[in-house]
């Protein structure tokens, strides 16, 4: 038998040893101006990423020879990661009512979706019930509408949830909504101990970022500890919290700050549950993690590479002995403040390199946004491309067959160690003050990230920050998308009539009991709540009746409306026509005797307030006086606010859906109490096809997402001006 001759090795010439003062001087002729040190990128988070990276800047950055599955988690919690199970794939959504989002989770699951992540509508989380007089323009927009278990028991029909994880979205009305879920579990013949998914329970990024809380700071940890005690005692396959620095970065933090303030809020949840006399083992397997992944591609693959030790690091304080008490766990979505309502297709691709970002970097389970969410609620079709984007890195890429392949990159370990060190300076500040309750409660958190919210629209604005399609590269002519319609009165009746069906068919009596003694394990802080919340929901309770029930004793919180001053000028004033701008500013003042006055308002429950806080303070920096309206505002009192303060404008900010119902409020109550000569402006996600309907019911002017603010700052003084002669 004849033998095959042995493969001859290649022999490779010696290479000349490396020499970085050599490549400085070759990178010179090309760099601009021959400074190669200004090559790179000096990140938001004041990390300047170099154009070379070499071994020598791996000099002290320690774990850089760890192992995926061992401390300190560097490369991943699990020893095989994705080459032996890929992350789970979810679809964020809930529409209108019970039976169309448990149609659409339907045909995700059926479709390749592995998971259901429940958005609920504003009333929901602010815990009304629809019939509420205060959310007449938020049922089922930007979520599904839950009132009572009934509700829940549609929204899971053939939903097997056993076998299926759900992820609820909620912080405000968490106990009613949760309590919902088991029940609706136990009348589907499911036990609390089957029961599999996350709740969010992450008040603390509430009163920073996304203000759908109800209760005050306080209160609302009480409510943390007791579903965190309840879950670790009952379900043992049920996560009791996702910590979420997503909403941060949404909200304008930057990378290192979305990490510090994420972690923070996390040691905090910690103490809180050890302060319940829980043994940390018994509970904190079972945190995980929510990040955003932006378009700051390196940034976000070392973030969460850089999460997963810090957790560690903040883990070792409190002496786990079950290695999983340590591991940091993440559910991350691609942002939805990077999506653009210019030349929308192009959001497809930023959702993909958002995604494969993620991916990288380790996440658990992903969502990916639909393309269209910038303009509207998420249609069938664009969710469809959105869930496929993650079955094609999946299964076509194979990225999955190697775990952390960054891992070794000079320029990814490094940035990763500096990520880690920015985010823990931030991370003693917050110690120093006393813990994140203390940071929150101060205000400081919370005027941080609008600060860098600020600072990030004015260097889009002046063109120094790229957005494709929308600051360059802009098309001559924007085609219309196909948007998914809601017809919020429809869904507000539907919701209506079944409520008004329960309360006639359940046992009142039986129902005050409950009701009552939930007030009184809140007053004298007895019980657990969710223990007795879960009773009351069972006798039929309504989320707004629980949330009442608490309310009537802690009594709701009301944030204070601060703005930041000179971030966006001091970002921006380079740009051409700042100064001519605020020239003709100052010129009105010296005709009519006082600077233009605006106040910038939210209306409903729609508590995002980034782009409302970014367009005060821009505004403010140009000479406008400016004043910012409280948040959830109807519009008869957002009416009454402008009248009092004798504003020239009024500028609603929306992201909620609620334009067509809210805006035409707030124009007839002007006029009805005698005010019409106040013109109003809109901004936010506002579909092309509704702007007619606007401008119609008397809006002076829309801006849509992109729009520079200097640009809307200019249209305002323009129509206050002719207002004036």
């Amino acid at each position: 038998m004849s033998q095959k001759s042995p493969k001859a090795r290649a022999v490779w010439p010696d290479a000349p040893t490396p020499n970085q003062e050599a490549w400085q001087e070759a990178a010179s002729k090309s760099a601009p101006n021959g400074n190669v040190d200004g090559l790179g990128w000096e990140t938001p988070d004041g990390i300047h990423l170099k154009a070379l990276y070499t071994q020598a800047d791996l000099a002290g950055v320690p774990y850089t020879n760890s192992l995926p599955g061992f401390e300190p988690y560097l490369r991943g919690p699990q020893a095989t990661m994705y080459s032996v199970r890929p992350w789970t794939i979810r679809q964020y959504a809930g529409f209108s009512t019970a039976e169309e989002s448990n149609l659409f989770y339907r045909k995700a699951l059926e479709g390749g979706g592995q998971g259901i992540s429940v958005a609920f509508d504003l009333a929901t989380h602010r815990g009304y019930d629809s019939d509420h007089p205060r959310v007449v323009g938020d049922v089922g927009k930007a979520g599904v509408a839950i009132d009572s278990v009934e509700d829940m028991k549609i929204l899971f029909d053939g939903i097997p949830l056993d076998k299926v994880s759900v992820s609820m979205t909620m912080n405000g009305a968490v106990l009613p909504v949760l309590a919902g879920y088991i029940v609706a579990g136990e009348e589907q013949g499911v036990t609390q101990a089957q029961l599999s998914g996350t709740i969010q329970n992450d008040i603390l990024k509430e009163f920073m970022v996304r203000n759908t809380y109800i209760y005050p700071p306080a209160p609302s940890m009480r409510i943390v500890g007791d579903i965190i005690e309840y879950t670790a005692k009952n379900m043992p396959k049920f996560n009791s919290i996702s910590i979420s620095g997503y909403h941060m970065q949404e909200a304008g933090a930057n990378q290192a700050l979305e990490l510090a303030f994420t972690l923070a809020d996390g040691k905090e949840y910690v103490k809180t549950a050890l302060a319940k006399g829980l043994d940390v083992d018994a509970f904190a397997g079972r945190l995980s993690f929510f990040f955003a992944i932006g378009m700051n591609f390196y940034l976000e693959v070392a973030k969460l590479r850089a999460a997963r030790m810090l957790w560690w690091r903040i883990m070792k304080e409190f002496n786990p002995k079950n290695p999983k008490s340590s591991m940091l766990r993440t559910h991350c979505q691609t942002s939805g403040w990077s999506l653009t309502e210019q030349d929308p297709y192009n959001n497809i691709v930023r959702t993909t390199v958002e995604a494969m970002a993620a991916v990288f970097g380790g996440t658990q389970s992903l969502h990916t946004n639909s393309f269209d969410e910038a303009i509207a609620l998420p249609s069938e079709t664009s969710s469809r491309i959105a869930r496929n984007t993650q079955l094609i890195l999946q299964e076509e890429t194979h990225i999955t067959s190697v775990v952390d392949p960054w891992a070794g990159s000079y320029m990814m370990e490094k940035l990763t160690q500096e990520m880690a060190d920015a985010a823990w300076e931030i991370i003693a500040e917050v110690d120093a003050m006393g813990g994140m309750t203390k940071a929150v409660e101060s205000g400081w958190a919370k005027l941080k990230i609008e600060s860098a919210a600020a600072q990030k629209q004015a260097k889009i604005d002046a063109g120094a920050d790229v957005i494709v399609g929308v600051n360059k590269y802009k098309l001559q002519e924007e085609s219309l998308v196909d948007v998914l319609v809601i017809d919020n009165d429809k869904v507000r009746d539907n919701q209506i009539a079944r409520l008004k069906s329960i309360k006639a068919k359940r046992d009142p009596k039986k129902v005050q009991e409950a009701l009552a003694a939930l007030s009184q394990a809140a007053e004298q802080n007895t019980g657990n709540l969710l223990d007795l919340a879960i009773k009351a929901i069972r006798l039929r309770a309504t989320v707004g009746e629980v949330s009442d029930a608490l309310e009537n004793v802690y009594g709701r919180h009301r944030a204070d409306t601060q703005k930041v001053t000179g971030v966006y000028a001091a970002a921006y004033d380079s740009a051409e026509g700042w100064e001519k701008l605020k020239g003709e500013i100052a010129e009105f003042a010296k005709q009519y005797g006082r600077r233009p006055r605006v106040m910038i308002a939210k209306l409903g429950q729609d508590g995002h307030d980034r782009g409302a806080k970014v367009v005060a303070t821009a505004f403010a920096d140009l000479g406008f006086d400016v004043d910012m309206g409280p948040l959830f505002q109807t519009p008869e009192e957002c009416a009454r606010q402008a009248i009092e303060n004798d504003v020239h404008a009024l500028g609603i900010s929306t992201l909620a859906a609620g334009h067509k119902t809210l805006v035409p409020a707030i124009i007839q109550e002007l006029r009805k109490q005698g005010a019409d000569d106040i013109i109003v402006f809109v901004g936010g996600v506002i579909p092309r096809q509704d702007y007619e309907f606007l401008y119609e019911s008397g809006v002076k002017g829309i801006y849509g997402p992109g729009t520079p603010i200097p640009a809307s700052a200019k249209d305002v003084l323009e129509q206050i001006r002719k207002h004036q002669t």
